[in-house]
């Protein structure tokens, strides 16, 4: 607007010739010219005020919003931080019931594998020591020859 302004200043008609006057010499125009133009420049004028105060108030819609946003990040940063805690707390407490269950099944598991270890060493172990004793006492019962050989 401003450029404007200054151009229509700058070439403002001086003395453009108009119709001819009496004896043929151009009427000296520049007074109506001059009137004609100061209606574009006052209306020019008010544009830049008007443009002004838009713009200062756009301004300042921007400078508030921009706090607002500011403000709710703050408060949302500041929410985060006081549940922080709480959510650490009820993530340990996931991972304490996780491990515990898992550390249970891990407990039932190698008591039936004990269980069942057991069960067989049980079952077994009357043949085995069937084969000990029978072993000891074929050893025994061995002629005397035998066990000098052998040792």
């Amino acid at each position: 607007m401003a450029g404007f302004r200054d151009f229509l200043m700058r070439f403002r008609p001086v003395g453009l010739p108009g119709p001819a006057a009496a004896g043929g010499v151009p009427a000296d125009r520049s007074a109506e010219l001059a009137a004609e133009l100061e209606p574009p420049l006052a209306l020019l004028e008010e544009t830049e005020v008007e443009a002004r105060t838009v713009r200062e108030t756009a301004d300042k819609e921007a400078a508030r919003r921009r706090q607002a946003a500011e403000r709710t990040a703050e408060n949302i940063v500041e929410q985060a931080r006081a549940r922080a805690p709480a959510v650490r707390e009820q993530s340990a407490s996931w991972i304490r019931d996780a491990t515990k269950a898992e550390t249970t099944e891990l407990l039932a598991a190698a008591e039936r594998d004990s269980a069942a270890l057991q069960h067989r060493v049980e079952r077994r172990m009357p043949a085995l020591a069937d084969r000990v004793v029978a072993a000891v006492v074929e050893e025994l019962t061995s002629p005397d020859d035998e066990r000098q050989e052998g040792g």
